[in-house]
Formats: C-alpha cells, sequence, structure tokens
C-alpha cells in the first residue's frame, strides 16, 4: 500500500466531472496571492464564486472600503489570467471569523511561542527507515515513536503522574496539562444560587 500526498489525491478529484468550479476556485486562489499585494493578501481570503462575482471576507470594514475602491482594477488583473472572467468582486467583513486560511504564511503569534507546552526542538531527530525511503504505517509509526521518545527524554516528569512534562507547564501548574485538566474537571464549579446565599 502506497501512500498518495494530499495534493495528489485533489488533483485527480479536480479532473473528475462536476468538480470544474472548485477547480477554478483553486486557480483563482493562486492568481489572488500573485496579483494582490502580500500585505492585502494577509488581510483577505477569498471565500467562493457566485455567478461570475468573487465574494471575499476581510479583516476589517476599512479593507473592505479600501478595496472595494479598487475593485476594477483588481478584477481586470484577475480577468487577464482567468478562463472564465469575473464580472464583480464583493468584499466584506461577514465571514472573515468563519473562514480559515488554508496557507498562512504569516510568522507564528508571540502567544503561541511561549505556550507552556511548547518545547524547543534543539537537535534534529536521526534518521530512521521511514525518511530513508521504507514507506509503510508501521515505519511511520516507528519513526513518529522514535520522535517522540527522543523529544521526551529530557523532560522532567509531572510529580502526580510521572510523564515527560514541558518545563513551562511545570512551571505555571506544577503539574502536566493532563493532570491540572483532571483536577479542573472534579472541581465542581459553584453556581449562581450558591452566589446568592
Amino acid at each position: 500500500m502506497s501512500f498518495d500526498s494530499l495534493d495528489r489525491i485533489l488533483e485527480a478529484l479536480e479532473k473528475q466531472a462536476g468538480w470544474e468550479i472548485q477547480q477554478q476556485y483553486r486557480h483563482l486562489l493562486q492568481c489572488w496571492e500573485t496579483v494582490v499585494d502580500p500585505k492585502v493578501v494577509r488581510q483577505t481570503r477569498p471565500l467562493y464564486i457566485a455567478r461570475n462575482v468573487l465574494w471575499v471576507a476581510t479583516s476589517s470594514s476599512v479593507w473592505a472600503q479600501n478595496l472595494s475602491f479598487q475593485r476594477y482594477s483588481l478584477l481586470k488583473k484577475l480577468n487577464a489570467l482567468l478562463s472564465e472572467p469575473l464580472t464583480d468582486i464583493r468584499f466584506s467583513t461577514a465571514q472573515w471569523h468563519n473562514s480559515k486560511r488554508l496557507t498562512d504564511s504569516a510568522p507564528k503569534s508571540i502567544s503561541q511561542e511561549k505556550h507552556p507546552s511548547a518545547i524547543e526542538m534543539t537537535s534534529q531527530p536521526p534518521l530512521t527507515e521511514f525518511s530513508k525511503g521504507k514507506k509503510t504505517p508501521e515505519a511511520a509509526f516507528q519513526s513518529w515513536a522514535a520522535v517522540i521518545g527522543a523529544r521526551s527524554q529530557n523532560l522532567p516528569l509531572c510529580p502526580r503522574c510521572q510523564s515527560p512534562t514541558p518545563p513551562g507547564e511545570l512551571e505555571r501548574w506544577s503539574v502536566c496539562a493532563h493532570c491540572i485538566a483532571k483536577q479542573w474537571s472534579s472541581e465542581s464549579p459553584t453556581t449562581f444560587q450558591e452566589n446568592l446565599s
């Protein structure tokens, strides 16, 4: 059994009948990133095409208004690259928080880097059978288990469950994240009625 990359599977699916709209949308996403300034790309997300109108989510109403003024020049640039031309572009903040960016080129936020469970990667794991070319599910699991084992080898142990724990978790809660979650779930929160008495 060989594994195919997700890109290859999607590409094969898109070549089947009925997937033309999805193929057109993926092509439009590629064109959007070449036509639009990178600063604008980070603040926008093309959502869908309906009746040859491109709907784009923006991070704020200011971006929606500014891009609305530029929509004809954007249309001209996009239509030069598209096989089926668009008639208009509509910008709105309505679906910004509901849509997810597929390829986010923005750097990690500071809060993610300083998360208590974050572990610094100082050295590369050794080459395993999986990375050398033997690609079976068993080899993939063995490779993953070796990486996790090597990563947790030098971590301090949780005083409660004795499992390897990132130092940030011990500094913050004095136990691992699993133990603190278990503790918090066993504590009963005070109800509104208890607060009144």
